[in-house]
């Protein structure tokens, strides 16, 4: 009897520290205006610096252009030291400033058409629907928010 009072007290003080622990958007803690694109990718072994060879010409070359048009703040890729673990082994990774950045506009779209080019646009998409696909395998892609608490 008494194990079974102590497992009572034991459930109510957690569902108490639950009840407590939720906190709220803007009072606990700021979430960013600036979204961060996040692309997971599982580049197949010994393809890693082939990959990267090919993401330069295009991903990487592609978002210096849209970054220098203002419609992306930064690009990053993040490659695991330990490249045989988990579902991934590469990030690509894209700030926009906001997330109407990452809705669809024509006149966005045609502003960095006229910078990367017909011809660059072609020669990207033949190497990456060539090569990219004997190379890794694209996981998961998410948005994800800054969270910043509040003391």
């Amino acid at each position: 009897m008494q194990r079974k009072s102590v497992l009572i007290a034991l459930i109510i003080g957690l569902s108490a520290t639950i009840a407590f622990a939720d906190l709220e958007p803007w009072k606990d803690y700021e979430v960013s205006d600036a979204v961060w694109a996040v692309t997971t990718v599982k580049v197949d072994p010994n393809m890693g610096d082939a990959y990267l060879e090919g993401i330069a010409q295009t991903w990487a070359a592609s978002n210096e252009v849209a970054k220098g048009l203002g419609q992306i703040e930064e690009y990053a890729i993040y490659r695991s030291d330990l490249p045989q673990s988990g579902d991934f082994n590469l990030l690509l990774v894209v700030k926009f400033a906001k997330t109407e950045d990452l809705a669809p506009n024509k006149a966005r779209y045609e502003a960095f058409m006229a910078k990367w080019g017909e011809e660059r646009q072609k020669a990207s998409t033949e190497k990456a629907q060539r090569d990219y696909p004997g190379m890794r395998n694209i996981t998961g892609q998410y948005n994800f928010r800054k969270i910043e608490l509040k003391k």
